[in-house]
């Protein structure tokens, strides 16, 4: 491994954010490395949810640092996030029902005609989208959806779900942050979309995944952030910890950097 691939895409320290007595984070930090698929755990009210916010720009920290590739960022809005790299893709998909598919996919990023119909008329080019769109769903395994102008409130859950997906890879240059994309899906559904994501990882982006599906963590996680109280407590991996030590490790049963010894019946 080079040592190229030792420097984190993204990192964070010491982020702090407060709402009055509340510490939502608590000298937080972070750390995404390139081409790996990074969970983030953590029990209810641990702080992911702001610790994600903070990075994807729908937060802004009192305190503390974000980094991405080497240079010192701050981001007062999502918009500026994503203009530097940060793709996400929200529990609620943030998909407009009524819209087709390529037309959700390049939502508040159209193409216009290069020509004088995009420079005096604001024309959209609509073939270039749709061929864009058509090649990015190629690409990831999503088409099984044969109409590219068909609405998205015709699709399916999950297939709705790899709009959102194929959206993030479409745009997201450096960073794709996933927050619970199985949540509300079925096996199969949540099958494809798992899929997905070790897609987006082998196209060469790094992905964190925000889940409380342990299951699904430990079969796609590189690496798992454990968050608790505020902060970042532990990083573990598939390979030398259980899902059991994740959760004990997450609820404070378990200190950090330990194993629980345990026969393997």
């Amino acid at each position: 491994m080079s040592s190229e691939n030792n420097t984190p895409v993204l990192q964070a320290r010491g982020l702090v954010k407060r709402y009055g007595r509340v510490t939502a984070l608590d000298g937080a930090d972070f750390d995404l490395m390139p081409g790996e698929i990074l969970a983030v755990i953590g029990d209810n009210g641990a702080g992911k949810s702001s610790l994600i916010k903070a990075l994807s720009g729908a937060l802004i920290p009192d305190a503390g640092e974000i980094i991405l590739d080497g240079e010192r960022v701050k981001f007062s809005n999502p918009m500026q996030a994503r203009e530097a790299g940060i793709e996400t893709v929200y529990q609620n998909l943030a998909v407009s029902p009524a819209l087709n598919i390529a037309d959700n996919l390049f939502l508040g990023r159209e193409i216009r005609h290069s020509d004088w119909r995009g420079k005096w008329f604001r024309m959209l080019d609509k073939k270039a989208m749709r061929d864009k769109a058509k090649e990015k769903l190629t690409e990831l395994g999503l088409m099984t959806i044969q109409d590219i102008t068909q609405a998205v409130e015709t699709l399916s859950g999950g297939q709705r779900q790899g709009v959102a997906v194929a959206r993030s890879a479409l745009f997201g240059s450096k960073v794709v942050i996933m927050d619970e994309p199985t949540a509300a899906l079925g096996v199969k559904e949540s099958r494809r979309v798992l899929d997905l994501i070790l897609e987006v990882k082998n196209r060469g982006l790094p992905v964190v995944l925000i889940s409380h599906n342990m299951p699904h963590v430990f079969e796609v996680a590189d690496r798992v952030h454990i968050h608790r109280l505020g902060k970042r407590v532990d990083i573990i991996t598939p390979q030398t910890h259980t899902m059991n030590d994740a959760v004990a490790i997450m609820t404070g049963a378990m200190e950090p950097g330990q194993t629980i010894e345990t026969s393997e019946a």
